[in-house]
């Protein structure tokens, strides 16, 4: 039997490449996202059998919940949620920060995760399913401008252990991916659409795709129902956790 997995932040990156890999194998996929007109070029190219799309702000919790009640027969019963929504936003260091922008990333990586989640799982244990939740290897390494959006991913890390232990005997698999650099529309958002940043970051440097994230994702979701990975963390081979800040002097 077809199982079905909703994804959110389906409009690009991670959440359109997952999109693509499992309905190319078969499943059900709910596809969520802010850009309506690119959720339209989902269904225009896949048609509705098999997906079914929601535009909404993962942020506006009423909407969330509107979508969910709205989910034909057919694709109401979710078998894996996939958390993959969420945004860095600025390099400044946190004394130059935008606490706007500050306040945009907890609402989004924390908030609307915890929200969603909460709110799908008497399904997902119903269901027996699985929650996987995209971190970042930024929630574990800091780094300088890191400040908030690494404290958003070391809570997505976090709360998927959390999770994991209350779920414990439910046969609900829960799962934190962790990935390092990684050439999605990540660096333009973050640089409000500077592409020479984005270029400077990603050049030479054989970064992971999305499409290596949606493989990573696939594997976990397709594990048989009796392993769990907590953490993943993965990054591509040019890539590595070193360097210490010493500042001398004054």
């Amino acid at each position: 039997m077809s199982r079905t997995i909703l994804i959110t932040g389906a409009t690009s990156g991670f959440g359109a490449a997952g999109v693509e890999r499992f309905l190319a194998d078969g499943w059900r996929v709910v596809a969520t996202g802010r850009r309506a007109d690119r959720l339209q070029a989902l269904l225009d190219r896949h048609g509705g059998v098999r997906l079914h799309v929601a535009a909404f702000d993962i942020r506006d919790g009423a909407a969330m919940q509107a979508a969910l009640d709205a989910l034909p027969a057919g694709f109401a019963g979710i078998d894996v949620l996939v958390n993959n929504a969420g945004l860095a936003l600025g390099t400044a260091f946190a004394q130059h920060a935008d606490l706007a922008q500050w306040r945009q990333m907890i609402d989004t990586n924390i908030t609307a995760l915890a929200t969603l989640t909460h709110a799908l799982l008497p399904g997902l244990i119903e269901r027996r399913g699985a929650i996987i939740n995209i971190s970042s290897v930024a929630g574990v390494y800091p780094y300088p401008g890191g400040n908030v959006y690494g404290g958003t991913k070391a809570f997505v890390s976090q709360f998927s252990l959390g999770l994991r232990s209350d779920l414990h005997g439910t046969g609900v698999r829960v799962t934190a991916i962790e990935p390092g650099m990684a050439e999605t529309e990540f660096t333009l958002v973050r640089t409000s659409g500077d592409q020479a940043a984005s270029d400077t970051l990603y050049t030479g440097a054989q970064p992971m795709t999305a499409d290596d994230i949606a493989g990573v994702i696939h594997y976990v979701a397709t594990l048989p129902p009796h392993l769990n990975i907590n953490r993943l963390e993965i990054m591509p081979v040019t890539q590595s956790v070193a360097g210490f800040q010493v500042h001398r002097g004054g």
